[in-house]
């Protein structure tokens, strides 16, 4: 698969957290808080596997942490862990800080190219964020969870009958580049603290922040 830039790309897929808002530790805080009843090691536990699986829908870690701390496993509970996920979430996502430069690639370049939101956040709670982030204009189409991220990406290729190698797909985890592999786009990596593991594995283009 070709190595493709920003710059020369007519199509970019987007991931949100960790590429467009630097909120993946205030995911990571609020599943903390949400089983800090459990104690330190079960805590712990849970930051680890979310930060190494950053990108996979909190709808696929609740369950798995459930059965963690032997919790009822039933629809109900998991809802009820999602809806109060997504209430200690909301905000303070929106308040987080933008990775630097981003907004202004987007308002710069959102005429001249496609951009598109793939991600794990529930699709209702991501056409509220970036509404309320003012961003939303900016996209020619946001798909966010149950639909997962390769689905998605295939969805957009063919309903806006675009050749994979026109596109990009930014983003920060495993499950983004799995995404664009499957559906031979592109990756760009966007560097953090969080995907150093990750950094030493695949072979793409990487970034810091969109003022390189």
């Amino acid at each position: 698969m070709s190595i493709k830039s920003l710059k020369s790309a007519k199509v970019i897929f987007w991931d949100f957290d960790g590429v467009i808002k630097d909120s993946v530790k205030v995911k990571t805080d609020a599943f903390e808080k949400l089983f800090s009843t459990y104690g330190n090691d079960i805590v712990k536990k849970i930051r680890i596997h979310h930060e190494e699986n950053g990108g996979v829908s909190r709808f696929d870690k609740i369950p798995i942490y459930l059965k963690w701390v032997k919790q009822e496993l039933s629809q109900e509970i998991v809802n009820r862990y999602s809806n109060q996920f997504s209430i200690l979430v909301k905000k303070n996502v929106i308040d987080s800080e933008w990775v630097v430069g981003v907004l202004n690639f987007l308002q710069n370049n959102h005429l001249s190219k496609k951009f598109f939101i793939v991600t794990a956040t529930p699709q209702k709670e991501i056409e509220d964020i970036l509404s309320q982030l003012k961003i939303d204009i900016f996209f020619q189409s946001v798909i966010g969870s149950p639909t997962k991220k390769g689905e998605a990406i295939k969805m957009i290729l063919d309903n806006y009958s675009i050749l994979p190698e026109d596109s990009v797909m930014i983003g920060d985890s495993e499950s983004d580049y799995n995404a664009a592999i499957v559906n031979m786009v592109p990756f760009i990596l966007r560097k953090t603290e969080f995907n150093k593991k990750l950094q030493d594995k695949i072979n793409c283009q990487m970034i810091k922040d969109f003022n390189e």
